[in-house]
């Protein structure tokens, strides 16, 4: 599977012309967070260890399925928000997780999310999985999916943590159903 690295690149750089983030000198936002309704796909990929991940083993947690790769910047600067997120609302039925799209494979994407503290679920996309959710044209592309397995939101590109919390606590009320 060949993924352009060009793409993360050039979305940063239109990013940067419409507002950076003057602290980290990465965009903010790099615009397009839109609701996509409708149920979500059935799905399954290889955690780092191999494993075997179904999208039936969330009902009734808010996913967050997050395409991303190691060397893509504004990717990299979402994580310590995904860690976070993860450590804040797991116990309330928040998911996340991390669909790689590096080629280099598991092992070197276990090294990395060893290295920058990753708590939560990554997987090694696929394929099958990019294309069951329509394809992925910019990284990261990120969707939220409430308890009742619908898609709520999908972002491309990057997204300051707190905004983005927001949207989250949208969704994880308390049940099926949502907030």
């Amino acid at each position: 599977m060949r993924f352009s690295r060009l793409l993360p690149v050039l979305s940063a750089a239109v990013a940067c012309l419409t507002g950076c983030d003057p602290k980290t000198q990465f965009p903010a936002i790099v615009a397009l967070a839109t609701p996509v309704l409708g149920p979500a796909p059935a799905w399954s990929a290889r955690d780092l260890n191999g494993n075997v991940v179904r999208s039936d083993q969330f009902k009734g947690k808010v996913v967050v399925l997050d395409f991303w790769a190691t060397w893509c910047v504004p990717c990299r600067t979402e994580l310590p928000g995904y860690v976070d997120l993860q450590r804040k609302y797991g116990n309330e039925g928040l998911v996340i997780i991390g669909v790689s799209l590096d080629d280099e494979g598991p092992e070197a994407v276990r090294l990395f999310s060893t290295r920058h503290g990753l708590n939560y679920t990554v997987v090694m996309g696929n394929d099958d999985l990019v294309n069951a959710f329509g394809g992925i044209d910019a990284y990261p592309t990120t969707f939220i999916i409430d308890r009742d397995g619908i898609i709520r939101d999908r972002k491309i590109g990057s997204m300051a943590e707190p905004k983005y919390e927001k949207k989250i606590l949208a969704w994880l009320g308390p049940g099926p159903g949502g907030g």
